[in-house]
């Protein structure tokens, strides 16, 4: 049975009169808290308003396919629930299980409204307006900065997507055409009726041709162009404007061409040309869609590395891997004037983390740098083992951080960006998932021309997150 006086030393209810502890113990049912069971659960209406008054309960949040702990109400006086109170749509924003025995005061939400309306009618107001004007603002608001943040994303996977996947394209609509080409030489060649030998010593040439290293001086391929055009016209081969640029590109020169008239002449020796070139022209066009279709692929996969798709929240993790798949998914934002610079130690180890929330933090740190540069300057990413942890440094040399801005830099809401610029994840989300979900620091030194973020990870497991210690704080 519960007194008054076991509630009057609570903070949470000290400055009630022995009545309204009286009334409200009246109104609440004692429920026991036993390790491992239930008592309410993430999602489901907020009917009850749960007060802590000894023993702990550990809060979770089902996260993706895994179940995570998010906080613990382990302090008398904490409570938890009881949206419905002022907010019909109101329900548990985790699920809370026993932990360490104890006992928890329920009170029906219905019934909160009505003492919290007799005893503060003015607040009961006020509280009311601020669940419904908050939950609106609030949802607009995180609606549109993830629409936002992710439509910025996928615009720059897609612009990246692009070039590869246009290349790919042009490659193809090229390979046709260079493949009928090829079937009609082959055609011409045979009704000239070229003997084996021949087709066999022609084959040898072209073979040699491409064991040749190509030619990727501009002015060379260009002058050597113009020689073999004058050669092939001046020996009888049509199309020589065709011809020509395919075996320049190979390496071809005059002193070859001279090689395979003594092989080919006669009628049969334009054909035998274009179906060198041809063959040439399809092995450079295969290459090039290998390559396209090869840089789509690692696209995808760093995609899927940034999102972590199919993996288990907690794992461990190579960090300047996933600060690689971040600078590759911002790569649309890496104009000709910035400058990478990675510094990533050998010895860096593998740290158990939730892979996907750091690689959100990486994003918005290089997001902030870079728009701090503004299109021109370096970004210096450094990674390096601490011990058994692992330190991230981002830095700029940006105009840097005002010292009233850098003081105020993790604060919630704090932003100097307009409306729809950034990522939508403030450095105060950044702090709490790197100091609340993996027990590291976060800092920042900032002076005119440099800005530096410190980030450091340890490498054991990071412990279950406790919510810091806040007189009344309501953690459920």
């Amino acid at each position: 049975m519960i007194r008054v006086e076991d509630l009057r030393s609570l903070p949470l209810f000290g400055d009630l009169s022995d009545d309204q502890i009286t009334q409200l113990i009246a109104a609440s049912t004692v429920v026991r808290i036993e390790p491992g069971v239930e008592l309410f659960h993430e999602g489901e209406p907020a009917d009850f308003w749960w007060a802590l008054v000894d023993g702990e309960i550990e809060l979770s949040r089902r996260i993706g396919r895994e179940e995570t702990l998010v906080g613990r109400m382990d302090a008398p006086g904490r409570w938890a629930g009881g949206f419905r109170a002022w907010d019909d749509r109101g329900v548990y924003l985790a699920t809370g299980r026993g932990k360490v025995d104890g006992q928890v005061l329920r009170l029906p939400a219905t019934a909160l409204c009505e003492l919290a309306s007799a005893w503060f009618p003015f607040g009961s107001h006020l509280i009311s307006g601020l669940y419904h004007t908050a939950r609106s603002i609030e949802s607009t608001a995180r609606q549109r900065q993830s629409l936002v943040a992710l439509g910025t994303l996928a615009a720059g996977i897609a612009h990246q997507i692009n070039n590869p996947a246009a290349a790919a394209t042009r490659a193809i609509d090229e390979l046709e055409d260079t493949c009928r080409t090829l079937l009609s030489s082959q055609g011409l060649l045979a009704r000239n009726e070229l003997a084996a030998q021949q087709f066999v010593a022609l084959d040898a040439l072209r073979s040699e041709i491409g064991s040749r290293p190509t030619v990727s001086d501009p002015l060379t391929v260009s002058d050597l162009e113009g020689d073999l055009e004058t050669w092939l016209a001046d020996h009888g081969v049509e199309r020589e404007w065709l011809v020509a640029p395919a075996l320049a590109a190979a390496g071809a020169d005059v002193a070859w061409c001279e090689r395979a008239a003594t092989v080919i002449n006669g009628p049969a020796l334009g054909p035998a040309m274009e179906w060198v070139a041809s063959t040439l022209s399809a092995t450079a066009l295969l290459a090039e869609l290998k390559e396209s279709t090869g840089r789509i692929s690692e696209l995808v996969a760093t995609v899927k590395s940034y999102s972590q798709m199919d993996r288990a929240s907690m794992q461990r993790v190579d960090v300047a891997s996933g600060v690689d798949s971040t600078l590759a998914m911002l790569g649309h934002k890496l104009g000709a004037g910035i400058t990478i610079v990675r510094d990533y130690g050998s010895d860096v180890p593998t740290i158990d983390a939730y892979a996907s929330e750091l690689n959100q933090v990486w994003t918005n740190l290089i997001d902030n740098a870079l728009d701090a540069m503004d299109g021109a300057g370096t970004l210096q990413v450094t990674v390096r083992a601490d011990g058994d942890a692992v330190s991230v440094t981002i830095a700029d040399t940006g105009p840097g951080m005002p010292p009233q801005v850098a003081e105020r830099a993790f604060d919630a809401f704090f932003s100097t960006k307009d409306v729809g610029k950034g990522t939508g994840l403030g450095l105060d989300i950044a702090r709490r998932i790197v100091v609340e979900r993996h027990r590291g620091t976060i800092t920042i030194d900032s002076r005119p021309g440099a800005t530096a973020l410190l980030v450091l990870l340890p490498g054991r497991p990071p412990a279950a997150p406790t919510a810091p210690p806040t007189r009344d704080r309501h953690v459920g």
